[in-house]
């Protein structure tokens, strides 16, 4: 267990694409807050079961910091979010002629969130997220290592999404500003009946 705390420790590295979350966002219950149902993800890749695990990151990041009531399945829900893993892709970063030395795990999820009753989406989004490992010549521990760095990317997406969707419901949710009247305008009076510059109704 140490050997793999201390490679843990020394080369994993991660790092999340795109404009991410807004930091300062609340991640305290609303009274109002929609309830979330879940759908189990869609998997596009080749990584077999990657589908349900995803599920469950983003379930988890969801119910702490996404504004929403995350419900379970049969309950009721106001809102539905479908996903799908939609890549796993696996760059060498780091090789010489004597092996490589680094890999980078990059997936991709794509959600959409849809109103339960009319299944109108109000909310879609995609996100990538890396998570970088050290490679040795044991080609099982690798595998190993790859694993974890896969299902840390996972983490890294579902956090993103949860916030993402967090700054969504913030601006739906807010008060929409009161327009100040225009230039010129007083009262309601129609424009014709203002003075023009000699103090004469403007014809």
């Amino acid at each position: 267990m140490a050997y793999c705390l201390t490679l843990a420790a020394c080369g994993y590295q991660f790092r999340v694409e795109g404009t991410g979350p807004t930091i300062g966002g609340s991640s305290a219950p609303k009274t109002n807050a929609p309830r979330l149902r879940i759908v189990n993800f869609e998997n596009l890749t080749f990584e077999p079961n990657i589908e349900l695990r995803y599920t469950g990151y983003v379930r988890r990041e969801f119910s702490q910091a996404s504004g929403a009531t995350v419900v379970n399945d049969g309950e009721a829900a106001d809102l539905i979010l479908r996903g799908k893993v939609d890549s796993i892709s696996l760059p060498t970063i780091n090789f010489s002629l004597q092996g490589t030395f680094e890999g980078r795990v990059t997936v991709r999820v794509s959600t959409t969130v849809e109103e339960a009753k009319t299944g109108r989406k109000i909310w879609t989004q995609s996100v990538a997220a890396s998570s970088e490992f050290f490679m040795t010549n044991d080609l099982q521990f690798n595998r190993v290592l790859q694993t974890r760095a896969t299902e840390q990317a996972g983490r890294l997406a579902a956090a993103d999404l949860a916030m993402r969707f967090q700054n969504f419901l913030d601006l739906r949710d807010r008060p929409a500003p009161v327009q100040a009247p225009a230039s010129g305008a007083s009262n309601g009076a129609p424009q014709s009946d203002k003075p023009g510059a000699g103090g004469m109704p403007v014809k």
